[in-house]
């Protein structure tokens, strides 16, 4: 097979991914093996290929390959989600484009609109994680749209309702007026913002006082129904019974006491907007207030904002202050900064709004989930930093939010039959809710035409909680053959910031729906940030384009560059250059592999060196196995790929094959070149995971193999003992031929002139290294001696001292006056740094760190000045 001279990622790629697809190595099926299962954190349908996904997915990649290669019954599964919010957002923006208003069509319509987008851009980022070398069951891809996915969501609903965990409540909820749509308290991101504290002034009906209330939201004033003061402020005793009129609307509303006031903050005296604020809401509640809404769905001021009627929310803002101030009302204006919540899928600031919702009981569902990862450790969590996170989430859980005023989305199966509240029916089927209709009506002559079914749509995570379930049938079919072979899965691979919305969600849904975990660990990675620390985001345009990184670095140079520094739990600060030094390193490879196979094979005797050699790097990689086992165990991936590079790049690039190498125009010996093609492959074996592409070129260029000798199947190598002894042996002469490569660098003599080493021996070292020593420092006599010989520079490795005689190699006069002149800058360094010490108001008032490095200056310069003098007394 002809081995091109350049590696060319464009080429290789595309023809390995097809080769693996074609002969059905990611394809799972139960069988007797032991199953090893991860599912697909599964991105937004119209989504597209980001840093995030790209870490994400590499990392995923790494484990189902290793397990594969492990024997295991390897099954990722890949799909997508509907992503309601977003989805909708994308598609009535199109609408918008085209002319065509949602309000204007039916939801039938909608979502004929809905379909066609999600068929036309669905699933391009799945395609897209083929590029990146993703080994997903293709063959298993879901959708939580799917029809059986669907039915999932829909059974589990109706469960809960059935249970009582599901009710229907007025409630104060999150507004996202962009969206048009309630959010859960988790989808609401706070940020401080800058704005403004307005004092304005209520005048007391019946006098001539005024009450100054402060507030950021000066527009909300118009669905003021009461005014608030502590029962125990004295500045408002006289105040408590009468009334104050609000400015503009001119409503009198009541002063009511209560402890709710903090007398500290601002005026001490609160207006009270119950349609507005949830704790506004509480008062109007307890105090029996009217409840005036201002605000359209669109956040725009509806009828009861008056004069302001259709104005967007924060114009009216800037047209009510000024009607204030012209009319007196205005007291002062001055700066805040306040805490604003915004919506984390549209980035609108949040309306508070008071609407009729369905909401899901959590304190049951909790409670199993926060046992499984703080006291029984069924459930592991990678960095376990991440524990206190959880646990404060679950312990302050709230009932969640679960009804979303869109189209897009799983329709809630509730079926109204009349007028009054409770007129509902929750069922599968419309026509299983015209049974229990019939039945709870007491009505046996409804219809099915006589049922409205509930406009709104569950939560998106309300069928991404069961994903690890529902995608092996778990929830229609709880004793399928399948669910219960690959459920629990094994690995779950997400991001920190879904540890609730996701995580904490489908493992309380493991343990309401299976009665068991849904996975065994959960890997969190950190977020991918630029070289000044910023989240990577499309606003900030600091993101690269993904599919380009991957056209110009290869996907095995870009899945090295993004897990190189990709520690769990830790942000990974992004730098193209990390993507051209796994570029770099797929070069490296390639062309040892070139070297290797351009060696002429003989059948002769193998030579010590290489003997020698061989019997190091087989112990090397024996250690390196270990180190690697432990930190896969510990979910340390980007140190298993930083000692599988070293492994690759120093000790068999650089060493063995060196050492193995035949002297220019010589064959290799047959067995040689056998072992080190074995260790070769062993190497190829370690770095699949990683790079997968690469790894399976160079296997297939090494010898014709069938497809089950593919190296996406082949045996992972088992963990074996090792040599200690032989490993320090070398370690010893790596550092010997280092130093002589050093002397022979600094004093310019070319590697084609043999030099001679004298070694005066401390330690009785072991000589079976000397022929490498030789070999790779053109070295050829190597003599033990106790005496140090004439006219040499030595260095030291341990006890023992090693001596190059340079009579003949340099010019000793010339080395002689370098090394005085050294030696003379030093010993006046050295001094400046003792006049420094010696100077009591310096070590005294000096910071104890700035003290400590000038003595560690001091010490260093006297090691110095003694080598100095040693190697200048044997020149002379």
């Amino acid at each position: 097979m002809d081995i091109p001279s350049k590696y060319e990622p464009n080429r290789v790629e595309n023809q390995w991914y097809d080769y693996w697809m074609q002969h059905g190595y990611f394809h799972s099926q139960p069988d007797e093996r032991e199953p090893y299962t991860i599912v697909i954190p599964p991105p937004n349908v119209t989504g597209v290929l980001h840093m995030g996904h790209m870490l994400n997915n590499t990392l995923q990649d790494v484990l189902i390959r290793r397990a594969r290669m492990q024997g295991k019954n390897a099954c990722w599964v890949p799909g997508t989600d509907h992503a309601s919010i977003a989805t909708e957002a994308k598609v009535v923006a199109k609408l918008k484009e085209e002319g065509i208003p949602k309000d204007s069509i039916s939801r039938e319509d909608f979502l004929e609109h809905a379909w066609d987008w999600t068929h036309k851009y669905g699933g391009v980022i799945l395609q897209q994680l083929k590029k990146l070398g993703c080994s997903c069951d293709w063959d298993r891809t879901k959708f939580t749209m799917d029809p059986d996915m669907e039915a999932s969501v829909i059974k589990v609903f109706v469960e809960l309702f059935e249970k009582g965990q599901i009710y229907r409540g007025y409630r104060m909820v999150n507004w996202d007026p962009e969206a048009r749509t309630t959010l859960s308290d988790e989808e609401v991101i706070y940020e401080e913002r800058q704005g403004f504290l307005y004092h304005i002034a209520y005048p007391v009906e019946g006098t001539g006082e005024t009450v100054t209330i402060a507030t950021t939201r000066p527009e909300t004033l118009l669905g003021d129904t009461a005014v608030c003061v502590h029962p125990e402020d004295e500045r408002y005793f006289h105040l408590h019974g009468k009334k104050v009129r609000v400015p503009i609307c001119d409503r009198v509303v009541p002063v009511i006491p209560d402890p709710y006031v903090t007398m500290e903050f601002g005026t001490g005296c609160l207006k009270i907007t119950p349609a507005h604020d949830i704790n506004d809401y509480e008062l109007g509640v307890k105090h029996g207030l009217d409840i005036v809404d201002i605000f359209n769905p669109d956040a725009t001021l509806n009828a009861n904002g008056l004069h302001y009627e259709g104005q967007d929310r924060f114009e009216a803002r800037k047209a009510i202050v000024k009607e204030l101030e012209e009319k007196g009302y205005l007291v002062k204006k001055e700066p805040y900064t306040n805490n604003v919540g915004t919506s984390e899928r549209t980035r609108a600031v949040i309306e508070p709004r008071l609407s009729d919702q369905w909401f899901l009981r959590m304190e049951d569902l909790a409670r199993p989930a926060l046992e499984a990862v703080l006291d029984s450790g069924e459930v592991q969590l990678v960095p376990s930093k991440f524990d206190n996170t959880y646990r404060h989430w679950m312990e302050n859980i709230r009932d969640w939010n679960i009804s979303r005023q869109l189209w897009w989305g799983q329709r809630i199966p509730a079926y109204y039959y009349g007028p009054g509240k409770d007129d509902f029916a929750v069922a599968e089927t419309a026509e299983a809710a015209l049974e229990k209709a019939r039945a709870q009506s007491g009505n046996p002559k409804l219809e099915l035409t006589d049922l409205r079914q509930d406009e709104d749509v569950l939560d998106t995570w309300f069928s991404s909680w069961l994903w690890p379930i529902s995608v092996f049938g778990g929830i229609l079919d709880p004793d399928n053959e399948e669910v219960k072979y690959y459920y629990p899965t094994t690995d779950l691979v997400t991001a920190p910031d879904i540890l609730f919305f996701w995580v904490a969600r489908m493992i309380m849904a493991g343990y309401a729906f299976r009665g068991e975990r849904p996975f065994r660990t959960v890997y969190l990675t950190g977020l991918v940030r630029d070289a000044q620390r910023r989240k990577m985001s499309k606003s900030l345009g600091n993101s690269p384009d993904a599919l380009k990184l991957i056209e110009t670095y290869g996907a095995d140079g870009v899945r090295v560059g993004l897990l190189l520094s990709a520690a769990a739990g830790n942000d990974l600060l992004f730098d193209e250059g990390l993507c051209q030094q796994g570029k770099n390193f797929a070069n490296k490879i390639w062309n040892a592999f070139r070297l290797v196979q351009g060696w002429e094979v003989a059948d002769i005797d193998q030579p010590q060196t290489a003997a020698l050699g061989i019997k190091w790097y087989q112990n090397r990689l024996a250690k390196t196995l270990v180190e690697i086992e432990d930190h896969y165990t510990k979910y340390r991936i980007s140190d298993a790929l930083m000692a599988t590079y070293r492994l690759i790049w120093d000790d068999f690039c650089s060493w063995l094959l060196e050492i193995a190498k035949p002297a220019y125009g010589s064959p290799v010996d047959r067995k040689t070149y056998d072992a080190v093609i074995g260790l070769f492959e062993e190497n190829l074996k370690l770095l699949h995971p990683f790079m997968p592409f690469l790894t399976e070129e160079v296997w297939q260029h090494i010898r014709p193999r069938t497809p089950e000798q593919a190296l996406i199947v082949a045996p992972w190598p088992k963990v074996a003992g090792y040599d200690a002894e032989v490993l320090e042996g070398f370690d010893t002469t790596r550092e010997v031929v280092s130093g002589i490569r050093t002397i022979r660098k600094d004093k310019n003599i070319p590697f084609r002139d043999a030099v001679s080493l004298s070694v005066r021996d401390e330690s009785g070292l072991d000589r079976q290294w000397d022929p490498i020593i030789s070999k790779l420092s053109n070295a050829p006599e190597i003599t033990y001696s106790k005496e140090a010989p004439e006219s040499a520079l030595s260095f030291r490795v341990g006890s023992n001292e090693y001596f190059i005689p340079l009579a003949g190699s340099v010019d000793l006069e010339a080395e002689i006056q370098k090394l005085r002149e050294e030696l003379e800058y030093t010993r006046g360094f050295l001094a400046s740094v003792e006049k420094k010490l010696s100077n009591e108001r310096f070590v005294n008032n000096a910071p104890e760190q700035v003290v400590a490095l000038e003595r560690k200056k001091a010490a260093d310069a006297v090691s110095k000045i003694e080598t100095l003098e040693k190697s200048l007394a044997s020149l002379q």
